[in-house]
Parts: structure tokens; C-alpha cells; sequence
């Protein structure tokens, strides 16, 4: 297959639209990638969080060549992506009141929320669950995208299962180059995680998946508590427990099933083996240097990811971006420094990184 490729000018947050004036070509590129969607076909486009690999969520064959083009297990649920809040009442059966609110307060932006779904959303979509997970993208690319294919687009990561997520257009090439009909290229994603994902189907709110929008932000917006999923903290120890912020190290198989993407299965692995360092930051930096010229006087090429440590929505922009650049470079060992999981952002952050580095975590 054949793989169009165009290039935007500009993008920007929804908030600010219709300030982009597309071009000809801009606007013609959109036309034929909303058609490609209608069609039944997929479109790789840009979001303020990672580029998506999207198809029309109410067509089963669509979000089959989703799962097929990224090698993707069909029992990871897909994030339905919607330009206007009416669509809730098409693809939820009920929608509570506690969703208009999140809904006003952070979209469009990078929160995604899980409610029961309608009929008309097909199983094959939520990977078998009885539920759907919704979220307005804060990219006006993805809005415009979404508004002329007439549909709500399911769309997970532009990157092949289990790669570290894409944040720039040549990513998506150079994963999905020839299994897909169409890559938006548009700005380099200005947030780098994956959306926050907090479940409304329970009696109290829980986070699913963490994100740059944080459980406490989203507790003040509803006015009530918010919990987070037990499964989350197979491999993290809650925030604040006696013996500090660690991890518990026993594996995944005792957490519950998963109810939204990247709950069970490891991702963002890169090619070379990555090892996370945690500790006092002076410690951590000197192991990392220790370890680095350990590396090289076998022979071995080593790179090193360390963000300052209070530094997380840098972090978050940079890591997957960072991760792909290693396996560019094609070095042989990762090291890494952690981040404070005490802070909600860092504690996302951490989410990626340790499935990257499949838990393999040294204190110094």
C-alpha cells in the first residue's frame, strides 16, 4: 500500500480555532482524509497529546484494520475521538451530569472519559466492554478532521503495539509507511502523554490511566473525591506511604482486567534494554555516569534520558520523542532517571517509563 503523506503549516489548540486559515492544499488534504474515514479506511493525524491512527468508530472492519495495521491486541479498548459534545448522546446510553461538567472545564484537551456506550457503538471499538471511552482533542487539525468526516473517530497511538508512542510526524512514517492510506503531518505534540482516562461509570470517579490533567484537578472540578484504579498501583506504591515512593515489583498478574487502553499490556518499549535509576537526584546523576562508562569500556553505546526533577510537563513532552531518538542512534543500553512520583504529573510520566523500561527500576 501506498502511504500519502502531507504536511501542515500550522496547527493549533481548538480553543483558538478557526484562526488557521487552511491553504488549498491544507484544506483538500483534510477533504481527501475525511473521505479515506467515511470510507472505511484509516488516517494517521496530529493531537496535542500523541498522532492518532484513526478510523470511523461506528464501522467494525474500520476499527479491525486499526487493531491490524498497528499489531494491536483486540481486546485493548480504543479512545473515541468527537469535535462536538452532542455525540455523547449518540455513543453513550446515558450520559451523567458529572461528564458535561469535566466536559466544560477540559475540553477540548486531553482527558478522555469512560461511560456506558449505546448500541450503536460496535464491540469490536471497545474491545468487548460495555463501555466507551470519549475524548475532544485539542488540536485543530484533528477538530477540522473530524468535523468533515461526519463521524466520531476511534483512533489509538499512530505507532506499531508496543513502540513508544508517536509525538512527530515522520514517528507515524516511520511505523504505519505502507500500511496505511494516509499520515496528517502536522505539529510536534505539545503534551507527549497519552490523555488522562477517569472512569464515570462507578459509584466514585477513578482514574484509569493518569495524565498531564491530574486527579486532584479533576476532584476540585467535580467537588468530590477521585480515586485511583487498583491497577495502577500493582507497580507503584500509593503516593506518601511510609517507606517512601517505590515499587512493587511482583508483576501484572493479579491486576484486574483492563477497562481502558494501556491498562494491561506493556508499551514504549525501545530496542535497547533501559534500566531506571531513583533516588536523591545527585545520587541518581552519578550512578548514571557510572553507569554509562561501565557501558562504554565494553564496547557498548549508552544513552542516557535525565530531566531536572521537578521538570514533568517537560518530560512528558520529550520522553517518547527521547526514546525513539535512542533507537535512531542504536544504542545498546538505556539509563534513566526517575522522576518524583509523589507529584501526580511526575507519577504519570512514571506510568510510561516504567512499561518502557519493563519495570526494571535500581535505587541508589
Amino acid at each position: 500500500m501506498e502511504t500519502a503523506v502531507f504536511k501542515f503549516e500550522h496547527d493549533m489548540p481548538v480553543r483558538n480555532y478557526p484562526a488557521p486559515r487552511w491553504t488549498g492544499d491544507e484544506y483538500r488534504a483534510l477533504e481527501r482524509a475525511a473521505e479515506l474515514i467515511r470510507n472505511g479506511e484509516l488516517v494517521a493525524f496530529p493531537t496535542e497529546t500523541v498522532y492518532g491512527l484513526g478510523g470511523n468508530a461506528l464501522d467494525p472492519e474500520a476499527a479491525g484494520k486499526i487493531y491490524a495495521a498497528k499489531g494491536r491486541p483486540s481486546d485493548n479498548p480504543l479512545i473515541v475521538h468527537i469535535a462536538d459534545c452532542f455525540e455523547f448522546y449518540r455513543l453513550c446510553s446515558e450520559v451523567p451530569d458529572e461528564a458535561m461538567v469535566l466536559a466544560e472545564t477540559f475540553w477540548p484537551g486531553p482527558l478522555t472519559m469512560v461511560l456506558p456506550k449505546s448500541f450503536k457503538v460496535p464491540d469490536v471499538t471497545t474491545g468487548g466492554l460495555g463501555t466507551v471511552a470519549i475524548r475532544m482533542p485539542n488540536s485543530a487539525v484533528a477538530y477540522e478532521l473530524i468535523q468533515l468526516s461526519g463521524v466520531p473517530i476511534a483512533a489509538p497511538s499512530a505507532n506499531l503495539s508496543g513502540r513508544p508512542s508517536p509525538t512527530r510526524g515522520d514517528h507515524c512514517v516511520r511505523d504505519l509507511d505502507g500500511r496505511i492510506p494516509m499520515i496528517l503531518w502536522g505539529e510536534d505534540c505539545k503534551v507527549g502523554i497519552e490523555s488522562t482516562i477517569v472512569d464515570l461509570t462507578e459509584e466514585t470517579p477513578a482514574i484509569l490511566r493518569p495524565g498531564i490533567i491530574t486527579p486532584t484537578a479533576i476532584s476540585k472540578a467535580l467537588g468530590r473525591e477521585v480515586i485511583i484504579d487498583p491497577a495502577l498501583l500493582v507497580n507503584h506504591k500509593p503516593y506518601g506511604v511510609a517507606d517512601g515512593d517505590g515499587l512493587l515489583l511482583e508483576g501484572e498478574k493479579d491486576a484486574p482486567a483492563p477497562r481502558a487502553p494501556g491498562m494491561k499490556y506493556r508499551h514504549y518499549a525501545p530496542k535497547a534494554p533501559m534500566t531506571i535509576f531513583q533516588g536523591e537526584p545527585d545520587d541518581v546523576r552519578r550512578r548514571i555516569e557510572t553507569e554509562k562508562a561501565k557501558a562504554e569500556a565494553e564496547g557498548l553505546t549508552a544513552g542516557v534520558i535525565l530531566f531536572s526533577d521537578d521538570a514533568f510537563e517537560e518530560a512528558a513532552r520529550n520522553l517518547f520523542a527521547d526514546l525513539r531518538k535512542m533507537d535512531d542512534e542504536g544504542v545498546d543500553r538505556i539509563f534513566a532517571g526517575a522522576l518524583k512520583q509523589s507529584d501526580e504529573r511526575g507519577f504519570a510520566v512514571m506510568n510510561r517509563m516504567l512499561k518502557s523500561a519493563g519495570y526494571n527500576v535500581i535505587d541508589v
